[in-house]
């Protein structure tokens, strides 16, 4: 089965995302400028995010890291997690996605969840488009984060989309 290029381009994303967050300490990564998250918080934060889409509402799976629902959730009281547990966090939650990305073909893209008897208004490649979206936010939000640090030589463009995932037609 072919997987459709969304999932391509999701998978791409994350790896952008871990790109740009290589090399940070667990001491820069709890800092806070102000409103702005930590970046520990945002590593959480799209842990929670893939796990809600696509592992509960996706495939029911409701156990993965627990420890997301106190630091990665939106509208909850910030918080300032570990680093090495956020990614321990993301990395579990990734882990269980990645089978079920491998079955979006072509065929499935269009189709839409059903949660708890309930059609879901976007459809898969809605969500996956969301997803992708907001983990770009996150990396420029991180970005932004990082040069408040001073860090310098930080990625300042799109890594090697033509040689990992490129266009292609369904």
């Amino acid at each position: 089965m072919t997987i459709h290029s969304l999932v391509d381009q999701y998978r791409f994303t994350r790896s952008e995302f871990r790109r740009s967050l290589a090399g940070i300490t667990d001491e820069d990564a709890r800092r806070r400028f102000g409103p702005i998250n930590s970046i520990s918080w945002m590593i959480c934060h799209m842990a929670d995010h893939e796990r809600s889409f696509w592992l509960e509402r996706a495939q029911g799976i409701g156990d993965i890291a627990p420890e997301l629902d106190d630091w990665g959730g939106s509208g909850k009281p910030a918080t300032t997690p570990p680093l090495e547990a956020a990614w321990t966090a993301w990395d579990a939650v990734v882990a269980r996605v990645d089978p079920y990305f491998d079955t979006l073909g072509p065929d499935r893209i269009g189709d839409h969840l059903v949660v708890a008897g309930a059609r879901l208004p976007e459809s898969i490649g809605t969500m996956l488009l969301r997803g992708i979206y907001h983990y770009w936010f996150h990396t420029g939000e991180a970005s932004a984060v990082r040069q408040l640090l001073g860090h310098a030589d930080l990625p300042d463009f799109v890594g090697a989309i033509g040689r990992e995932a490129p266009y292609r037609p369904d």
